[in-house]
C-alpha cells in the first residue's frame, strides 16, 4: 500500500473537476487504465461518483452485525440467567418467560452493535488512513478532486487524460 506513507507526502496529481459528469468521466478512464489507488474529494455523497469506483462492500457492516448479535444474545442470556438465579415465583407465570426479556435484548443489540460500528470506523480509519495525500479546500466547497499517485514519466501522459476529461486544474505534487 503505497498511499500509508505516514511522515511525507505522496507524489502524484490532483485534479479539480467543477463538473460531477466530467469526473466520473476522468474516474472511469483511469481505471481503464489501471489506475486503482486514486484518491476522490466531493462536499457531497454522490452516486456517479461511487458508480464510476466501483468501491467494495465497507467491512464494517460485518463488525455491527456481530456486535448486535452478540447484544442480542447477551441481552437474553443475561435476563435468563438471572431468572433462574432469583427465581420469583409471581401468579403462576414461568420463570424464564420470552417476551419480558426481548426489551433488554433488543437494547444492547442496539448498543453492541452502535458501539462495534464506531469502533470498526476507528480501526479502519487508522489501518487504511490516507496521511499524506494532497487535497485543496476547494474540494469541501464546489468542486471535485481526484488524486492519482504517480510519479516520473506516468505524469504526463496522466496529466493530458485528466485534462481531456475535464479537469478545471491539474497540479503536479512533489513528494
Amino acid at each position: 500500500m503505497g498511499l500509508m506513507n505516514r511522515g511525507r507526502s505522496v507524489p502524484g496529481l490532483l485534479a479539480s473537476f467543477a463538473h460531477v459528469d466530467a469526473a466520473s468521466d476522468a474516474i472511469r478512464a483511469l481505471r481503464a487504465k489501471g489506475h486503482r489507488n486514486m484518491v476522490v474529494y466531493s462536499a457531497a455523497p454522490n452516486h456517479e461518483l461511487e458508480e464510476a469506483l466501483s468501491h467494495r462492500v465497507s467491512p464494517v457492516r460485518l463488525f455491527t452485525l456481530i456486535g448486535g448479535l452478540t447484544g442480542c444474545a447477551a441481552g437474553f442470556g443475561m435476563t435468563i440467567w438471572m431468572s433462574h438465579d432469583w427465581p420469583l415465583i409471581v401468579g403462576g407465570k414461568p420463570i424464564g418467560s420470552i417476551p419480558p426479556y426481548v426489551v433488554i435484548a433488543f437494547e444492547l443489540t442496539i448498543l453492541l452493535g452502535a458501539l462495534s460500528t464506531v469502533a470498526a470506523v476507528a480501526l479502519f480509519a487508522v489501518l487504511m488512513g490516507k496521511r499524506g495525500i494532497a487535497y485543496d479546500p476547494q474540494f469541501s466547497d464546489d468542486q471535485i478532486g481526484i488524486f492519482v499517485p504517480a510519479a516520473g514519466e506516468q505524469t504526463g501522459s496522466l496529466e493530458q487524460m485528466l485534462r481531456a476529461a475535464g479537469a478545471v486544474e491539474v497540479r503536479r505534487e512533489a513528494a
